[in-house]
C-alpha cells in the first residue's frame, strides 16, 4: 500500500536516499545520511520522518543521522497482523539500531518518540551518548484522566477520524498541531498524508492515541512505568530540553516534570513553536543541536 511513495521526494523536499530492512516480519524505512556518531532522532504520532527533512542536510555535515519511520508510519510497512503498542515499537526500533550497531548516540524525541527512545535508552545505556527531550512525556495518567482525543471518543468519531487520515490530518496540522505563524502548504499536507491512502493503511495512527496509558491496568502502564523507573540510569548523560509553548498536547508544566526528574538540565522554550516543533522552528533546533553537541563532546 505504501509502494508509490517509497522513491517519492515531495517534490524535492525530502531528496534522501531511502533506506529498507525487515524488522520483527515487516519492512521498515529510514534515512541514513553522513558519518560519525550517529544521531537518531524519533517521530510520534501521526507523522514520519519527514518531520525532520530539515535537520537531515545540516546535521549530517558532521554526524551519522539516522532517521527511521515507525511501523505503520511514513516508508515502513503497516501490518495488520502486529500489536502497535509502546512495547512493540521499542522492540523494533531497539532492533533496528542493534542491526546497524550504532553506538555513541545522540537521540532526539518528540511526541511518541520520546517514551520509545527512553524505552531503547533505559535498556542500552552503554550506546547512548546523548538525550534531546522535545515536547514529550514518559509517565501514567491517572485512572479517569482526559487525554487530547478523549472529546473524539466520547463523540463516538474517533474511528471515523483515524481511519481517513488522507482527510483528516490537515486539520490536526492547523488546529495546533503547528504553530499559528506557520503556513501549511500543499505539499506538506501531500507528505504527511500520503502514507495514509486507505483505511488500513491508518492502524498505527489509529492505535498510538489508544495506547496512552490512562490508569494502571491499561496494556501499555506496566512497560511505561518499566521505563520511568529505569530513568536514573540516564542521570549522568547530558540532555537538553527544547519545547514548543503552544503545543495544546505538552503544554509548559511538562517542562517542570521534566526537571524534577532531571534536575538542571539545559532547557530552550520556543513560544512559536507547537506540538510539531520541527516545522515550526527547524533551523534554530538544529542550532540548539549543534551546540550542545559541541559543549558535549
Amino acid at each position: 500500500m505504501r509502494e508509490e511513495i517509497l522513491y517519492e521526494t515531495f517534490d524535492e523536499t525530502f531528496p534522501f536516499e531511502p533506506h529498507f530492512t525487515t524488522i520483527n516480519g515487516f519492512r521498515m524505512h529510514y534515512v541514513d545520511d553522513g558519518e560519525g556518531e550517529p544521531i537518531v532522532c524519533l517521530h510520534g504520532e501521526p507523522t514520519w520522518g519527514y518531520l525532520y527533512r530539515k535537520f537531515i542536510l545540516p546535521l549530517s555535515k558532521t554526524n551519522r543521522v539516522v532517521v527511521p519511520d515507525h511501523m505503520g508510519f511514513g516508508k515502513s510497512d503497516a501490518p495488520q497482523d502486529k500489536p502497535y503498542t509502546l512495547a512493540q515499537h521499542i522492540d523494533n526500533i531497539t532492533k533496528l539500531l542493534l542491526k546497524l550497531d550504532l553506538r555513541d548516540i545522540t537521540l532526539v524525541g518528540q511526541d511518541w518518540g520520546g517514551p520509545i527512545m527512553f524505552g531503547f535508552a533505559v535498556n542500552h545505556t552503554e550506546r547512548v551518548k546523548r538525550l534531546v527531550i522535545m515536547n514529550t512525556a514518559v509517565g501514567v495518567f491517572p485512572e479517569g484522566s482526559r487525554t487530547w482525543v478523549s472529546n473524539l471518543k466520547e463523540r463516538g468519531t474517533y474511528d471515523s477520524f483515524f481511519e481517513n487520515l488522507r482527510e483528516t490530518l490537515p486539520i490536526l496540522l492547523k488546529r495546533g498541531g503547528v504553530g499559528k505563524d506557520t503556513e501549511v502548504t500543499d505539499i506538506m499536507i501531500r507528505a504527511y498524508t500520503a502514507p495514509f491512502p486507505d483505511k488500513a493503511s491508518c492502524i498505527g495512527a489509529k492505535a498510538f492515541p489508544l495506547d496512552i496509558p490512562v490508569g494502571r491496568n491499561h496494556p501499555s502502564a506496566a512497560v511505561m512505568h518499566g521505563i520511568r523507573e529505569k530513568l536514573d540510569l540516564l542521570r549522568d548523560k547530558p540532555k537538553v530540553i527544547i519545547w514548543g509553548l503552544q503545543d495544546p498536547v505538552f503544554p509548559r508544566m511538562f517542562i517542570d516534570a521534566w526537571l524534577k526528574i532531571y534536575p538542571g538540565t539545559e532547557v530552550h522554550e520556543l513560544p512559536e513553536a507547537s506540538h510539531f516543533l520541527q516545522e515550526d522552528a527547524p533551523e534554530k533546533i538544529v542550532k540548539i543541536i549543534q551546540k550542545f553537541l559541541r559543549k558535549n563532546p
